[in-house]
């Protein structure tokens, strides 16, 4: 394959954003875009001269190497059918809906077509992500603290449990995931959330949340989400093992070790070179040129899995138990929105 020709399914902000890496490959031709609202697929489309379609279908039918699906929480599900029941690669944005019964449902139909997946978890691709697991090879993180400190995305659907699955599904998701990568799988965790949402018109949110996981190799770890703020704060993790402590996200590593140096070592993050890697790795892997998809489908489920296990926790305060395999250890895990409604 010479050129890879990438469909997008959705044009809003995430779209743009791969659209503009997705450009800068020599050996990426970008086929066309569909959204629901038709104007704003129009407009990427001219904005980068390529063809619109009223829907995944159509689109699919003209001839794909591969497709993103960049889609609010709440469309997920039949955007990615359409894609694999085409036999197609694809590339989904996170999370990966407002519930795990819906990315059951994707990752199974995956499993079944054998087609290549990526998720957007560009964290991975960090260099400094790849020096803090250098720093801690051979030792057990015993304490994970994850934050994210933010304010409301302007979009109109965010603030609304029913529509974006609430802070801890759509934002924390890149925190969770690297405290997986870092520390392993989670058994169990109970959160609260503080049912005040933050002073958006709609909003029903909790304007912020605090939970404790339990990880299976014995470390804890806590999380904490805001949107309360004006600005984007603190999106990361500290992590502790024997004489060591680290500092890591998108901003940057810091690293200090056995009490010496009080500042810490610290390192710049590029998020930029990551959000390119992640799109250069899945194209390569359609391509056959390279190996280097860090998060398949499968991989992500188990982060939104998580996600969502702390969203149920947190809207009906009792403890949420995780375990491997298909919905496993999430019985009556719905979305925050579903369990609220049901609750109250």
């Amino acid at each position: 394959m010479d050129i890879c020709r990438v469909g997008l399914i959705g044009a809003g902000n995430v779209a743009r954003r791969h659209v503009q890496v997705l450009r800068s490959f020599p050996d990426v031709q970008l086929a066309g875009v569909t959204d629901v609202i038709p104007e704003a697929a129009t407009a990427l489309a001219s904005d980068v001269g390529c063809r619109t379609f009223r829907s995944a279908g159509e689109m699919l039918s003209a001839g794909l190497d591969a497709a993103y699906v960049c889609v609010p929480p709440f469309a997920h599900g039949a955007p990615e059918s359409a894609v694999l029941s085409a036999g197609v690669p694809l590339f989904v944005e996170k999370p990966l809906g407002l519930t795990v019964e819906t990315a059951e449902r994707v990752d199974a139909q995956a499993a079944a077509a054998g087609v290549l997946t990526a998720v957007g978890h560009h964290w991975r691709y960090l260099q400094v992500v790849e020096q803090a697991q250098r720093v801690l090879h051979g030792r057990a993180v015993r304490l994970v603290a994850g934050a994210w400190l933010d304010k409301v995305p302007p979009v109109g659907w965010w603030p609304v449990r029913e529509r974006s699955g609430g802070p801890v599904v759509e934002q924390a998701a890149h925190v969770l995931d690297l405290a997986r990568l870092f520390a392993g799988e989670v058994d169990e965790v109970v959160a609260m959330g503080d049912g005040r949402p933050p002073n958006v018109p709609g909003a029903d949110v909790d304007g912020a949340t605090g939970a404790v996981l339990r990880f299976r190799d014995g470390a804890l770890g806590t999380l904490s989400t805001t949107c309360l703020l004006g600005w984007k704060q603190r999106a990361g993790l500290e992590l502790v093992a024997d004489g060591l402590w680290l500092s890591v996200g998108e901003d940057g590593l810091v690293i200090r070790e056995d009490g010496a140096n009080p500042v810490g070592e610290v390192v710049a993050a590029d998020p930029a070179a990551a959000r390119v890697a992640v799109d250069r790795a899945f194209i390569d892997a359609v391509r056959g040129t390279g190996d280097d998809v860090r998060v398949p489908y499968p991989e992500a489920l188990r982060t939104h899995r998580l996600a969502c296990a702390l969203a149920a926790s947190a809207a009906t305060g009792e403890l949420v138990r995780l375990a491997d395999g298909p919905a496993a250890g999430l019985a009556g895990t719905r979305s925050a929105a579903a369990s609220r409604t049901a609750d109250d």
